[in-house]
């Protein structure tokens, strides 16, 4: 005896499909049209937190609370939407951080959505003297904290030697720095204009394993004081470029 599987009895339904149907039902009896025509099904702070996980960096619940709640909320929703997209979010509820991986696999012809920042030697190095920093204060019970004056330092042991153009190094370093902030991931501490507290989301960027490799790389590169020159373009960029563990439309 046969039956069409599409009619099959709801309990051979997945417990996914279950949970998703009762978060999009549960989030339509809270939805008010946004303007005339709406069709959509989320409701208004929905629509706004998907926007701004797609639209990025990342989500960071110390700051962007509102959001994060939302997302603790609707995650069922959230993830599905983003699926449809060939999105998956990345959520760490300890760290209450919350962003965007492509999805890609070999076996599917995936369209890639999300464009990948790529960082450059002296970026790098940055990130990866904030994500040591962020391991020492965790291992210290204590909040990492970081002046402009110590990553600008920590930056200076990558100059060249033989370098003629300080001038042009200097605006590279100011610009990892202003591009960490950008990336929220160094948040200016109040009453202070030089020093910031490091994301936890950096973590979810180096993961543990990664730290030793890259860090007798770049101490390796520190002590030969040519790291720029290794594979770089003008920009300070190296061949094999890191990219962000995030992406951005």
């Amino acid at each position: 005896m046969h039956y069409n599987s599409e009619s099959a009895p709801s309990e051979h339904r997945s417990t996914a499909d279950d949970s998703f149907e009762a978060s999009v039902i549960a989030l339509q009896t809270t939805r008010r049209e946004a303007f005339e025509g709406d069709s959509g099904a989320l409701p208004l702070d929905t629509r706004r937190t998907l926007v701004q996980i797609l639209t990025g960096p990342l989500i960071d619940g110390r700051r962007h609370t509102k959001a994060w709640e939302v997302v603790l909320r609707d995650e069922v929703v959230l993830r599905s939407r983003l699926h449809e997209l060939f999105l998956e979010l990345v959520l760490d509820r300890d760290q209450q951080v919350a962003f965007l991986r492509q999805i890609v696999r070999e076996d599917v012809d995936i369209p890639i959505l999300l464009r990948r920042n790529t960082l450059s030697f002296i970026e790098t190095a940055l990130l990866l003297f904030l994500r040591l920093r962020l391991t020492q204060a965790e291992a210290q019970g204590e909040r990492a904290v970081v002046d402009l004056l110590a990553m600008l330092e920590y930056l200076k042991t990558f100059e060249r030697s033989d370098n003629v153009d300080q001038s042009r190094f200097a605006k590279n370093c100011d610009s990892a720095v202003e591009k960490a902030k950008k990336l929220n991931l160094l948040r200016k501490l109040a009453n202070s204009e030089d020093r910031f507290e490091v994301s936890p989301a950096l973590k979810l960027l180096f993961p543990a394993e990664e730290i030793e490799q890259l860090t007798k790389a770049y101490e390796a590169a520190a002590k030969l004081s040519n790291a720029p020159d290794v594979g770089a373009d003008e920009s300070g960029a190296v061949d094999g470029e890191n990219d962000e563990g995030w992406s951005q439309t």
